[in-house]
């Protein structure tokens, strides 16, 4: 409840062959025993994913994969999560065991590295057990493909330059970065918050969402606040001024008869939508429903994970809705986390939260994936809005 969402931190991911290093690099990074480290191929299956504090740069997510080049069943298993878990990342390391190195594979990845656009930085591992022909072999390759480095988890020094360096990288990341966080209203203004507490809401604190809503508007000198549907009629009486309303998508109707037409009106999810993914191909995605057809299968995909409710949203508002705006008998299919199906082939919409839980990265590549198949995908707010006649309204705000 203290640190900073996984979504809202950068993803680094080391990867490489099999005894490369990787998870004695990874333990090395965190500064713990995080990560089993053996001699045996293949100790590490799934990705393990730890937060940590990468200064000066900030909170990022660390994540140690299977490793490369196992041919076995099991190892096909770990080469395709560990290049599933890549989709994903901002920036990865790609650790060396110069003595058994094998360049066609690094020559593989450096291709994935190219094809989705993720930067990278060669890290050969294992610096003291260097012999004189090693030294030789890491200046040519390095004079070949630069961005490279020299470590030994046995030299805090070198560690220590390595954070360094990787620092730097995102930093010039960021810099470069694609995504511009909408101001949903001026410096000095006010948002008003509006939470519905029902049996989805946890006890003694705020779901995420909400969090970050509230950090966003006070990193962008915005003050906030925050009620409930049943005293929103109350707060905006007792407000000399209102710039914007931010609701829980499942209470848009209730508080779209509200507020006057002239204050603007979204939901969490919607501005989730605009920041994290392309929310003009969630509006499209509407366009699927009228098609939909008896006996038609719908994903709804949820970044977190957590007990269902008769209130809940994904499982039981969002078909509900569904069903009444198509007049059809659907198939429902959920997913919630790091769970999203490879093969999108079946589904003829996919349903998806505000990705609260997700990178910018992550959605726009689970878009990616589902357009890719040919099939609609739209979002948790953008449809409760559709259902409450006042879309228009709700995504308002962040069309141009």
């Amino acid at each position: 409840m203290n640190s900073t969402p996984r979504g809202m931190r950068r993803h680094i991911a080391i990867l490489g062959e099999t005894n490369s290093g990787k998870s004695a690099l990874f333990n090395a990074i965190l500064g713990v025993e995080a990560a089993i480290v053996s001699d045996i191929s293949g100790t590490t299956t799934d990705p393990i994913v730890k937060p940590m504090e990468l200064l000066p740069y900030g909170p990022i997510i660390l994540i140690d994969t299977g490793g490369l080049g196992d041919e076995t069943a099991l190892g096909e298993q770990r080469v395709k999560r560990t290049r599933e878990t890549l989709s994903g990342v901002d920036f990865a390391l790609y650790t060396v065991d110069v003595r058994s190195f094998d360049e066609d594979i690094y020559k593989e990845m450096r291709t994935v590295f190219e094809s989705q656009s993720t930067p990278h930085m060669v890290v050969f591992t294992k610096k003291d057990a260097l012999e004189m022909s090693d030294i030789e072999r890491i200046a040519h390759f390095s004079k070949k493909y630069k961005n490279t480095y020299v470590v030994s988890v046995k030299d805090e020094a070198s560690i220590g330059e390595l954070l360094a360096r990787m620092s730097e990288a995102l930093e010039k990341l960021a810099a470069i970065s694609d995504f511009n966080p909408v101001s949903i209203a001026p410096v000095g203004g006010v948002a008003v918050m509006v939470s519905v507490i029902d049996s989805e809401a946890p006890a003694g604190r705020l779901i995420l969402p909400q969090n970050q809503f509230i950090r966003k508007c006070l990193d962008d000198g915005i003050r906030v606040n925050c009620t409930t549907p049943e005293q929103l009629l109350t707060v905006l009486r007792e407000s000399a001024r209102v710039d914007i309303v931010v609701t829980d998508s499942q209470a848009f109707k209730e508080v779209a008869e509200i507020i006057p037409d002239n204050i603007p009106l979204t939901s969490f999810s919607i501005l989730g939508a605009h920041e994290k993914g392309n929310l003009s191909v969630f509006i499209q995605g509407l366009q699927a429903i009228d098609k939909l057809r008896d006996g038609d299968r719908i994903l709804i995909a949820e970044a977190c994970t957590h007990n269902s409710t008769h209130e809940d949203i994904a499982r039981v508002k969002i078909p509900a809705l569904l069903r009444k705006l198509s007049g059809k008998t659907l198939e429902f299919e959920y997913r919630s986390g790091r769970d999203f199906p490879d093969n999108l082939l079946s589904y003829s919409l996919v349903v998806h939260c505000g990705s609260c839980n997700l990178t910018r990265r992550e959605t726009l590549e689970r878009m990616q994936r589902v357009t890719k198949a040919g099939v609609s995908i739209t979002n948790f707010g953008v449809l409760m809005a559709y259902g409450a006649g006042i879309l228009n309204r709700a995504t308002e705000p962040f069309i141009n």
